[in-house]
């Protein structure tokens, strides 16, 4: 089964997990599917330890033949460090020559997170984007990826405005939790009212379990919960607009002991309800663009 690359009329579905493991899983082959999204420290190249984890997770992904949308986000030596923008394309330079056959990137994971030390940043994390631009042309870069919380439209339109005269992003990654779980789609409207590039939902997904915290959002969670949500985001966010073009479901496979639990797996390896979801949505994409081939050929 062959995904339509990126600005084709059909809709590309790939998976966002950390875990390499995932590679190796033979559901996770079966489903062929040929994108995955990560998210790393944005200094994560000045680390042995976190260039031998993202080494890991790069060639998992380059022998199962998927594509990588790598994120760059807070660092996991100092949380609250930010770099300068002349820094952040250092290290992105420094892993474009460590994994030159990766083209695909989002300036920053969660920016608008008030966990992040980029939320009341927007400016910087434009400036980050430009950076990163400059120092790859023809590579794909997500202008930030974005939760659907209330202060998005504001900041996104702050980001926006210290561009000036740049063109705005051609992409954006957007992470709907509220609503692929709240059966909403407030949010996702608002990133397509305040914006004009494509929108892919780099995270999205069907809550299962989550520990929880006094600040923690409510959801509703359960594994028929999560299948429920998955549709959603098939059935009513992706229809929204032309515009959203990609889906990362988020995340793969459930571990024990982990305090957030969304995954199509469960920790003893067992398939659950919304990755038959994903598998239908994946046929009838499959067979959209069979038709699409066969008619492209009558017209040959």
């Amino acid at each position: 089964m062959m995904l339509a690359p990126a600005g084709a009329s059909a809709l590309v579905v790939g998976i966002a997990d950390q875990k390499p493991d995932m590679f190796s899983d033979p559901l996770f082959a079966s489903l062929q599917v040929q994108y995955a999204r990560v998210a790393i420290s944005w200094d994560a190249m000045e680390h042995d330890w976190e260039r031998a984890e993202v080494d890991a997770w790069m060639d998992g992904a380059r022998a199962a033949g998927v594509m990588p949308l790598v994120g760059f986000g807070h660092s996991r030596v100092d949380r609250r460090k930010l770099p300068t923008p002349s820094r952040l394309k250092y290290n992105f330079q420094r892993f474009r020559e460590r994994y030159p056959w990766v083209d695909t990137f989002a300036t920053w994971n969660e920016a608008n997170h008030c966990g992040e030390p980029t939320c009341h940043r927007p400016q910087l994390v434009a400036s980050y984007y430009r950076s990163l631009t400059r120092a790859c042309p023809r590579c794909t870069i997500l202008g930030a990826e974005l939760l659907d919380m209330p202060n998005m439209a504001t900041w996104v339109d702050q980001y926006q405005a210290h561009l000036g005269r740049q063109r705005s992003p051609r992409y954006w990654g957007l992470h709907n939790y509220l609503d692929a779980n709240r059966m909403r789609t407030t949010g996702t409207r608002t990133l397509l009212g305040h914006t004009t590039g494509q929108i892919w939902f780099t995270e999205t997904g069907g809550i299962v379990k989550r520990k929880k915290t006094k600040n923690t959002v409510a959801f509703p969670e359960s594994a028929a919960h999560a299948a429920t949500a998955t549709r959603w985001v098939f059935d009513k966010l992706v229809p929204l607009s032309r515009r959203i073009t990609r889906v990362y479901l988020y995340h793969w496979n459930a571990t024990t002991g982990e305090n957030w639990d969304s995954g199509l797996v469960d920790a003893r390896g067992r398939a659950r309800p919304a990755l038959r979801v994903v598998r239908s949505e994946m046929k009838v994409l499959q067979k959209r663009r069979d038709a699409a081939a066969r008619r492209e050929a009558a017209r040959g």
